[in-house]
């Protein structure tokens, strides 16, 4: 399988620790960003400084631009400090060489399921981790990991910057009829909680604003508030969806 890894990175010209993790993986920053993060010793490709702004917008771009070549584009944040698996009820880290086979697995079992979207679980705690189901096929999958497979025709929403990764399940879900998910496997990175990135667009105001375009654009019955959330607003939304799967 010909897999390429991506990790759109904006504002933050620090070594990239998923490239420190998986080398394998090229950041994509603008034109006016790329010698600053190479000063820092990070592998890099450029997209036009218009393209840049929008996580939706660069994700389109590295689609368009690269999927024609490859059987899988694996999308990934640039803050990455590793990809898990459970196994024998241990949390054990894939490095190197274990992590490029698990993907490639993962990306022919994504083929021979049908579908042209995978991810894997958000949640790294045992909890979630869902043993006895070790396979989504109608459940959320987050923006920090996301596998577009060759053949996949659709794109992200650009007015939904901030909540990109439920809209483009739910499309996946809604023309494919369905997206595959690993739950024994996880990421863990650093989600608004360090500079750059859509940490810059990130607000309760700007968050409310997205939900509401999202709840619209889906209806209330698939999108709703978290009521279980200790949050006064929480804004990762419950997904709901009325696909038979698991």
């Amino acid at each position: 399988m010909k897999i390429k890894y991506f990790a759109p990175s904006y504002k933050r010209p620090e070594k990239s620790s998923t490239q420190k993790m998986y080398p394998e993986v090229t950041l994509v920053v603008s034109e006016d960003e790329a010698e600053e993060y190479k000063k820092n010793g990070n592998v890099v490709i450029t997209c036009p400084n218009e393209i840049q702004g929008n996580l939706c917008r660069v994700r389109n771009w590295i689609i368009d631009e690269h999927i024609k070549d490859y059987d899988c584009i694996v999308l990934m944040d640039d803050d990455n400090s590793g990809v898990f698996r459970w196994e024998n009820q241990e949390f054990i880290k894939l490095r190197g060489e274990e992590f490029y086979e698990e993907v490639e697995k993962c990306t022919i079992l994504c083929k021979d399921y049908g579908y042209y979207f995978w991810g894997m679980n958000c949640m790294p705690d045992k909890g979630a981790y869902m043993e006895h189901t070790p396979f989504g096929t109608t459940r959320y999958i987050g923006g920090p990991f996301q596998c577009i497979m060759n053949g996949n025709e659709l794109r992200y929403d650009e007015t939904l910057p901030l909540k990109e990764d439920y809209d483009y399940t739910l499309q996946n879900l809604l023309k494919y009829g369905g997206a595959l998910r690993f739950n024994y496997l996880s990421y863990r990175n650093k989600q608004s909680m360090q500079p750059g990135g859509c940490s810059a667009q990130r607000n309760t105001d700007r968050e409310r604003e997205q939900f509401d375009l999202l709840q619209k654009k889906w209806g209330s019955d698939i999108i709703q508030v978290d009521s279980k959330s200790k949050k006064d607003f929480d804004y990762n939304p419950i997904m709901k969806t009325p696909l038979r799967g698991v």
